[in-house]
């Protein structure tokens, strides 16, 4: 049996190189036991699919399914096919509901009708709520598991109440106040309770004035939320303000680390669960299409190129220079493109100003376009003893520029009016935008000029 392929990352030394080869079976099962359910989850994307399958037999159930909701979505997909029904119900014993609903939702919709009818009502209906909202909205977030109060009653009372449930759902830090009619008036949190006069009413000490969460809230507005008032929970109600559920802090960090997974992933056409060990084929069709799409756009750029063939035959100069146009060009939108996207994500750019913010990024444009197309200017009139070349290039890296950030600027917000996340098409279209009209540009005006 081949060693297990992971090397120890910072933060998580205790998945090392497992030498299956060498350790005993025993020996293995003690190191596993040491690690917590994510660590394992780490191992295990960390090794062969084969390896994976030697670490996997070793886990005990309930930490097969603590580990499950660890892992991303292709790695679980494996371990998923090879679980009947009866497994997974018993998953549903050892994970949150929200955790429980995201793997459901990875499964053909015969086998998660046929474990949800399994499940017991009240687990079902839990489950069942959850899976009735999107993924990535507040409603696919939340866990159904939550404490409540009355307003009328007394401290005294809630605190002999929570001795006898004797534990608490996991980053409860709060408790949440209902009216009679289960709808949302505040929180509670436990160190005024712990503190607070037993005699008093929880109507005297409860937060009134803490927010709650609406359940078709994007995930990302949930996680800004969470950011800016440093929660642990929030409550989540629906429009007429009827309790539903709750959002624990641990659900809002795994959606930070997506969205900056997907920052890093989705301009290369990578998806954020895609497997670094998947099978060759598997990732060849993915990256395929990709690729096909890139090609495409430079089809398209050197179709413009083909028009002004026979200028870039008289003056051979141009082809030399027509990289510089397209790098600046790529980068200037890239910059603009960025930074709208990231204030778009962060709620700091909206309808209102994102005209001040492309006037900002034009009066940028036209200054570092000066700036820069003087200088290339200058350098291309002296290397190639033409001023008219440098006036040439000048003109056009201006205006390809300009066109960058005004089109960095707007493409965000006209791709999401598309329903396209402007994160991973973004980068392609700005790309095809610049070269095809900074070509045109360049060799467009260079053709008049040289007639």
């Amino acid at each position: 049996m081949s060693a297990l392929d992971s090397e120890t990352t910072e933060g998580l030394p205790s998945t090392r190189l497992f030498e299956i080869g060498r350790q005993s079976t025993e020996e293995i099962q003690v190191l596993l036991a040491s690690l917590r359910p994510a660590e394992i989850a780490h191992a295990i994307e960390s090794n062969r699919p084969t390896t994976r399958q030697v670490i996997w037999r070793l886990l005990d159930g309930e930490t097969r399914h603590q580990s499950l909701q660890h892992l991303h979505e292709d790695v679980r997909a494996e371990f998923l096919e090879e679980m009947d029904t009866a497994q997974l119900v018993a998953a549903a014993e050892n994970l949150d509901t929200d955790d429980f609903a995201d793997i459901l939702q990875q499964l053909p919709d015969t086998i998660t009708k046929q474990v949800l009818a399994s499940l017991d009502a009240r687990d079902r209906a839990r489950v069942e709520a959850v899976l009735s909202y999107p993924e990535d909205s507040a409603g696919g977030l939340m866990n159904t598991d939550t404490i409540t109060v009355r307003p009328r009653h007394a401290v005294e009372l809630v605190i002999r109440y929570l001795r006898l449930k004797r534990e608490l759902p996991q980053a409860t830090d709060a408790l949440i106040v209902v009216n009679s009619r289960d709808e949302y008036v505040g929180v509670l949190p436990l160190a005024k309770l712990l503190t607070a006069d037993p005699s008093v009413t929880v109507r005297e000490i409860m937060d009134s004035e803490a927010p709650a969460i609406l359940v078709d809230e994007p995930d990302t507005a949930v996680a800004r939320k969470f950011s800016e008032r440093d929660l642990i929970s929030a409550p989540v109600v629906d429009a007429e303000g009827f309790l539903l559920g709750r959002i624990t802090i641990d659900d809002v960090v795994d959606v930070i680390l997506e969205d900056a997974e997907e920052a890093l992933l989705a301009p290369a056409g990578l998806d954020v669960d895609e497997d670094t060990f998947a099978p060759v084929k598997k990732t060849m069709r993915r990256r395929a299409l990709w690729l096909g799409i890139n090609l495409m756009t430079a089809l398209m750029a050197a179709a413009v190129i083909h028009v002004f063939e026979e200028t870039i035959i008289k003056v051979v100069a141009l082809a030399v220079l027509m990289p510089v146009i397209a790098s600046m060009g790529g980068i200037a939108g890239t910059q603009t493109l960025t930074l709208v996207i990231r204030g778009q994500a962060t709620g700091q750019i909206g309808r209102k100003n994102i005209f001040w913010m492309l006037s900002r990024e034009f009066n940028i444009a036209v200054l570092n376009g000066l700036l820069w197309g003087s200088a290339v200017a200058l350098g291309a009139a002296w290397i190639f003893s033409d001023p008219l070349l440098g006036a040439v290039i000048a003109i056009a890296m201006l205006t390809t520029i300009i066109v960058a950030a005004v089109t960095g600027s707007l493409l965000p917000g006209f791709l999401r009016k598309l329903k396209i996340d402007p994160a991973i098409a973004g980068g392609v279209v700005l790309t095809t935008v610049t070269d095809v009209t900074g070509f045109f540009i360049f060799l467009g005006l260079a053709s008049w000029m040289y007639a």
